[in-house]
């Protein structure tokens, strides 16, 4: 006996089964991760929850979807979301594990309190200032540049499986041809030396961005010096 072709209600129904299993693994991962009552975000997380929490919550979500769309026997349809649930958040979690213990190891080993280390999340961006890397108006790396820099190159070392991206900015003083010019230049120096500390050169991209991406004000030298800056921005590739 063939089987009857379904209704629109029906295919309607199977498309939300999925995606309420899948909302479903994605509360039971949240219920699981402790909660700061002071809101405090410190660690680099999203709502108080660390980044291998908040890595599992997305990989449950998208794992029991697929885990309940994939099967073709509806009647396990909830069993295989459920699993694809767990899947997701435990490969999920070892990535965001994976960010939380690289950012500690970088800011532990940089002995230099004007260099950021933040962990977005998906991502892991070092900013370091001009001050820190530059004179005026120069795109050789100084001294203590170089040392920084090659810590840097050590830890990604450590951690291969990432890309990176070198991006460099300006603030708005003079014209906004030479401030794409030195900052791309500027990119380029610290890429170079990344890679004389043993990065591959195939893992690095790099971008200036002139004074396009200002973080802070560029009416005050304060805020000018915040925004003359080179970000390294470190990218998981699984």
């Amino acid at each position: 006996m063939r089987d009857r072709p379904l209704r629109k209600e029906e295919k309607r129904m199977k498309i939300r089964i999925p995606l309420l299993l899948g909302t479903a693994g994605l509360m039971a991962v949240t219920a699981c991760a402790p909660t700061d009552p002071y809101g405090d975000t410190s660690g680099g997380g999203v709502g108080g929850l660390n980044r291998a929490q908040t890595g599992a919550l997305p990989g449950a979500a998208i794992g029991g979807i697929l885990g309940a769309t994939r099967d073709s026997d509806k009647n396990n349809q909830g069993r295989d979301a459920a699993r694809g649930a767990i899947l997701g958040a435990a490969i999920g979690g070892i990535g965001g594990a994976i960010l939380d213990r690289q950012q500690k190891s970088l800011q532990q080993s940089l002995n230099n309190p004007n260099i950021s280390v933040v962990n977005n999340g998906s991502n892991i961006s070092v900013t370091m200032p001009e001050s820190t890397l530059f004179a005026t108006d120069s795109a050789a790396v100084g001294e203590q540049g170089q040392n920084d820099l090659y810590t840097i190159a050590r830890n990604l070392q450590q951690y291969p499986d990432s890309n990176i991206q070198v991006v460099g900015h300006t603030d708005s003083t003079g014209s906004a041809a030479y401030n794409q010019d030195l900052s791309e230049r500027r990119a380029r120096s610290v890429a170079g030396i990344l890679m004389a500390g043993g990065v591959s050169q195939s893992r690095i991209s790099t971008y200036g961005r002139g004074a396009s991406q200002p973080v802070a004000s560029n009416d005050t030298v304060a805020g000018r010096a915040q925004n003359r800056r080179v970000q390294i921005v470190i990218v998981p590739t699984r």
